[in-house]
């Protein structure tokens, strides 16, 4: 694996990270998304909506600066991760600074160790001294990934596993 790529979404970006979207699904072990089923007709205000979130234009009561990345492996994007700006006290919960999801025909090659590392680095531009990953308690895979890069289980609430992560 030579190119990897973590790169911001753009307005420029094409079909195929909307095929990604779609293949990640409703969301899964504490992932949600909510833009699985959306229309081609709606990409470009997506694409739109979050390059702005990242920005704090347009946010809804109760958000927060918020950074969606698309993880690109030899060009094909193979999955993506929100990294918010802040905490609300519903994040210190439930969601943390992190989310990060593999498209399915992409899991079990490594890319969810990847995209948290990767996404580390971009917590660090940000100039954030630790971050929030939580995942759910039954989540063992995700659970692994986010030990191994530097992951520290605070506590289990409600079948949420909350785990701070030094920023290097």
């Amino acid at each position: 694996m030579s190119d990897i790529i973590l790169k911001h979404i753009d307005v420029n970006d094409g079909i195929e990270v909307l095929d990604m979207i779609r293949e990640i699904g409703p969301g899964e072990n504490g992932f949600e998304n909510r833009y699985y089923d959306m229309p081609i007709a709606f990409f470009s205000e997506f694409k739109k909506d979050r390059v702005n979130e990242a920005k704090g234009i347009g946010l809804l009561p109760g958000y927060v600066r918020q950074s969606f990345y698309i993880l690109y492996i030899e060009g094909k994007p193979v999955g993506c991760s929100k990294l918010r700006h802040s905490l609300t006290n519903n994040l210190l919960k439930k969601g943390g600074h992190i989310g990060y999801s593999i498209r399915p025909s992409e899991r079990e090659k490594g890319y969810g160790n990847i995209i948290l590392k990767e996404t580390l680095k971009k917590a660090k531009k940000l100039k954030l001294n630790k971050v929030l990953v939580t995942c759910n308690e039954d989540n063992i895979a995700s659970s692994k990934i986010i030990e191994y890069n530097g992951g520290v289980l605070k506590n289990i609430d409600e079948g949420i596993c909350r785990y701070w992560i030094k920023v290097l």
